[in-house]
């Protein structure tokens, strides 16, 4: 395989954005990948800063994404950019992967992947037609000891799966901060650029992903009872829903940015019939599984006994611990191997092909459409469908 670094170009992500910065420190922890150009907001003089700020070319700081889009795809080959990063809110998120696709370009997607599901379906569609690689950061399965709950639930070592809890709590939304010119909080309240999931959109994607990523089990019904707690808040902060899997397994979803105090404690827990597993994000390297007839069981990241998917995306020994930007390192690695092996003519591992796509990124607009219905009927139970 050709051992270059892959060009990439970012929509977003500018002066005000916090996950720009995570996108790129991501990008760039492996030494695969180069930021060569950007369009990092929809106001000129602030994309030129940013991109002088990040050192580029001032000939490759765009002033718009449609503009960079084009002139990227006109340099020679060997010079253009080979994906792009969007980074921008939902509502900016359909118009340049569409464009960017259909220009040739792969595409990461920060979530969830549209503003609707009828954009979901499709940017669903391009993606297919273009054969392209295409990445949705739902940074959570890009946890070592996530992979590795995944890969011992499929192995089928707990049984059948009966029961999955998920929650995701947060309290950085307890008061109006939409209010106060707070840029992050602002747009994931307003309708326009959110679309019709706030927290449910905003971090209930994540939960459900998670769910369905380690038990291998697909949604089929929900009940959803959503909350806008924060006087005069247009969209939920607070949810809670009954699930009900493909297998007959139920559980229980949990997200709300309303819980004061909580940060990102995001927690998964998978019963089956000779045991089950429990993951949370505060103690990330960690994974406990448990049994119906011995002790709990504590597996470590970065030791040897772990499966081939949490030790290909674990960086450090035992005890050394990877958090966050590692996990969103994991997808972007992942993601530029495939275009690698693409790139050289060769089949990509197993390992390599483990990262969010278009699928997970329908599923989730399906879950947020779903959630919202199933809040505003009096029926119990609401079909999620695609």
């Amino acid at each position: 395989m050709k051992n270059a670094k892959l060009k990439m170009g970012m929509i977003g992500g500018g002066p005000g954005s916090f996950i720009g910065a995570i996108h790129r420190i991501a990008a760039n922890i492996d030494g695969a990948i180069e930021l060569v150009c950007g369009a990092f907001s929809s106001d000129p003089e602030k994309s030129k800063q940013a991109g002088q700020a990040l050192h580029l070319q001032p000939q490759r700081i765009y002033t718009s994404y449609a503009d960079m889009i084009r002139q990227e795809a006109r340099l020679p080959r060997e010079e253009r950019m080979d994906f792009v990063s969007i980074v921008t809110p939902n509502h900016v998120h359909f118009e340049p992967a569409k464009m960017a696709l259909e220009a040739g370009f792969h595409v990461v997607l920060d979530k969830p992947m549209t503003l609707s599901l009828s954009e979901a379906h499709e940017l669903k569609k391009i993606i297919d037609r273009s054969g392209l690689h295409f990445c949705l950061t739902h940074t959570y399965t890009g946890y070592p000891m996530v992979k590795q709950a995944r890969q011992m639930v499929h192995s089928g070592m707990f049984g059948a799966i009966r029961k999955v809890w998920v929650e995701y709590p947060q309290g950085w939304l307890s008061t109006p901060l939409e209010t106060e010119d707070n840029k992050q909080a602002s747009w994931r309240t307003d309708p326009a650029k959110s679309g019709k999931g706030g927290a449910m959109g905003d971090i209930g994607t994540h939960a459900f992903n998670l769910a369905e990523y380690v038990s291998g089990l697909q949604l089929s019904q929900l009940c959803a009872d959503l909350n806008q707690v924060v006087a005069g808040r247009q969209l939920d902060d607070d949810g809670a829903m009954l699930l009900r899997f493909s297998n007959g397994a139920s559980g229980v979803l949990m997200a709300t940015q309303v819980a004061a105090g909580e940060e990102n404690n995001v927690k998964v827990r998978v019963y089956g019939e000779k045991g089950g597993l429990e993951w949370k994000q505060e103690d990330a390297n960690s994974l406990l599984v448990k049994w119906l007839d011995k002790p709990t069981e504590l597996y470590r990241a970065g030791t040897g006994y772990l499966g081939s998917h949490a030790s290909h995306n674990s960086r450090t020994p035992a005890g050394h611990p990877e958090g966050y930007l590692e996990a969103f390192a994991n997808h972007y690695r992942n993601f530029a191997l495939c275009v690698q092996a693409r790139k050289a003519g060769q089949e990509p591992q197993a390992e390599w092909l483990d990262f969010p796509g278009a699928d997970d990124g329908l599923r989730g607009m399906a879950f947020i459409e779903t959630a919202v219905k199933s809040s505003q009927s009096p029926e119990k139970w609401t079909p999620f469908l695609l």
